[in-house]
């Protein structure tokens, strides 16, 4: 099933229209299909199963943190990747079950990390020494043992983009390869750790298995050692990274090839494995629909300005990255060369540059596809711009699974100095 395709010339989220929604939702409005989030999940499972792992599939809640996207993957027994005390809550909140919540990220604090300890939660990934000592304070006071994988940075090139690779020598992620051994040992002494993984993530939006593959075998060479040690590792946390389509070129490793992979480094090692998938799941679920404001034709270039802009979809403006622009009703007419772009004031608030779509007017609607995962998680208020709409679909139904923020939302919180207020 492809979850956004034509319907006699309508682009239509499942069986629903896309104007139909336009007419409910003030755009830009993001829409997800939650068919569409159920046969991502459940095909990534059957893979994995298919190849016999001992798998918690856990979702990376940084990539889309909608509730009823989260609702979506709990019912069907995925867990959360988080990596802040808020997505805890949320995760907690949408029905997934602390044991199956694994938490990430460089920069915990210790209000967070009570938290997770409070909550019960599966594993902590420690990314520092000095991490590892704070958690290991608080878990004592608590009376607890912490669960934890250390996030080996192998000094692995994902062949990714700069900005999204996080697993070389230089990124801020992880504990560096030399250290680790001997970090181990040292946390098997700790009275307030358990030391029962190991975790390692290179980066996002990965088109081919070889990195991973280099980095798998580092992460089985490093098994091998510490059991040498006597260190009962039982967990092997690979993390996520795997790519999506967003150009008809692209080709990354399918869920069968990807759990191939991760059988033939940890097929035999008698370890439950953790995957982290974020965008492979939510992705190409999702879409972003706008509004053409107006037409701009110059010298130089035409301009399609949309009513959707880099505070809703940052993706272009911080990773160049590529978007398909679709027009959601097809006219069949001539064809022009559009920048695509928004209304934020900055001169990389574009979506497309020279992109080739059929002739647009105001008040056509467009679609931009695979949208689903880093979208709306990333949006802002800049220049105070509310946040969109988002919409689930299923089947011919439809609602808003968050409202459209007013002005009022966005300033709520904020309120004038007493001396301003005095007079």
């Amino acid at each position: 099933m492809t979850p956004f395709s034509y319907k006699n010339g309508i682009l239509c989220a499942e069986n629903v229209p896309l104007p139909l929604i336009a007419e409910t939702a003030e755009t830009p409005f993001y829409c997800y299909s939650s068919s569409a989030l159920e046969k991502n999940a459940s095909e990534f499972a059957d893979a994995v199963k298919k190849e016999g792992l001992d798998a918690l599939i856990c979702f990376a809640v940084k990539s889309n943190a909608n509730p009823a996207v989260l609702r979506t993957f709990a019912a069907a027994g995925i867990g959360a990747d988080i990596v802040s005390g808020g997505e805890l809550e949320l995760a907690l909140a949408a029905g997934i079950p602390p044991e199956k919540i694994v938490f990430s990220g460089v920069g915990k604090t210790e209000k967070e990390l009570e938290a997770a300890l409070d909550a019960g939660i599966f594993q902590l990934n420690a990314e520092s020494a000095e991490e590892l000592e704070t958690l290991n304070e608080i878990a004592i006071k608590k009376g607890k043992k912490a669960p934890v994988a250390l996030r080996i940075n192998p000094d692995v090139d994902a062949h990714t983009h700069a900005k999204i690779s996080t697993g070389k020598k230089e990124n801020k992620f992880g504990i560096s390869w030399e250290i680790a051994r001997p970090l181990y040992a040292k946390a098997t002494k700790m009275k307030g750790i358990s030391p029962v993984g190991i975790d390692v993530h290179i980066g996002s939006q990965l088109t081919e298995t070889a990195p991973f593959e280099e980095a798998f075998g580092k992460v089985a060479d490093m098994l091998h050692t510490l059991r040498e040690d006597g260190i009962n590792i039982s967990r092997i946390d690979v993390g996520g990274g795997l790519g999506v389509v967003y150009r008809d070129d692209d080709a990354p490793p399918s869920f069968k090839e990807y759990a191939a992979a991760v059988k033939k480094y940890f097929g035999d090692a008698g370890c439950r494995i953790i995957f982290e998938p974020g965008r492979r799941l939510s992705a190409e679920a999702g879409i972003l629909v706008s509004r053409v404001v107006r037409v701009k034709k110059t010298p130089a270039k035409t301009f399609l300005v949309v009513d959707a802009g880099m505070n809703d979809l940052v993706r272009p403006a911080m990773y160049d990255a590529y978007h398909a622009v679709a027009p959601v009703v097809e006219n069949g007419g001539e064809k022009t060369l559009y920048d695509v772009v928004g209304p934020v004031c900055e001169s990389s608030d574009v979506f497309a540059k020279n992109r080739l779509m059929q002739t647009m007017r105001a008040g056509d609607l467009v679609a931009f596809k695979a949208a689903g995962a880093y979208g709306s998680s990333m949006s802002s208020t800049y220049n105070m711009r509310p946040l969109a709409a988002e919409i689930m679909v299923k089947g011919d139904r439809f609602a808003v699974v968050r409202k459209r923020q007013s002005i009022s939302d966005v300033t709520r919180a904020c309120s004038l100095a007493p001396w301003q207020e005095e007079g």
